[in-house]
């Protein structure tokens, strides 16, 4: 979205007929779908082969194989995921010193929220309770807490 002619180029190619009108992103997801297709085939293969047979031992190695590269996939799916949203985090969390790396290979976010701080003023005659917004962000390794910029 930052790169203007990256865009320009790209609204051209998406409107251009070869394309049919298709996003760039539906040509990325295009290779995921045609695997998980070829699941489908192999299982509807391994149905119809005989029990004990070469080609039941071929389309079951052909199937695992497939099942690997698919859970590989879904793996990799997952940790770009994981990696696109502590990119975003760093861009949106402004540290007073930089000691702290957010953006790990190691690291991904598990959950995060916005939670009502509660401060309570002793000082005063009457207890008095003021609110204020904070953000928790937990990682596998570590909890970050965070509140608006003021």
């Amino acid at each position: 979205n930052g790169n203007a002619g990256f865009q320009q180029v790209l609204e051209r190619l998406e409107s251009d007929p070869v394309c049919q009108r298709l996003s760039l992103k539906s040509f990325l997801i295009l290779p995921f779908q045609r695997i998980t297709r070829l699941k489908l085939l192999l299982q509807n293969i391994l149905k119809r082969t005989h029990p004990g047979s070469e080609e039941e031992v071929q389309a079951t190695q052909a199937y695992d194989a497939l099942e690997k590269l698919i859970k590989d996939c879904n793996e990799n799916v997952q940790r770009m995921k994981s990696t696109e949203e502590l990119i975003y985090l760093s861009q949106k969390i402004e540290f007073e010193c930089k000691i702290f790396p957010l953006i790990s290979q190691s690291r991904r976010l598990v959950k995060c929220g916005e939670l009502t701080a509660l401060d309570f003023n002793s000082l005063s005659p009457k207890w008095k309770v003021t609110t204020r917004p904070i953000y928790l962000h937990l990682f596998n390794d570590c909890l970050l807490l965070s509140r608006p910029k003021e």
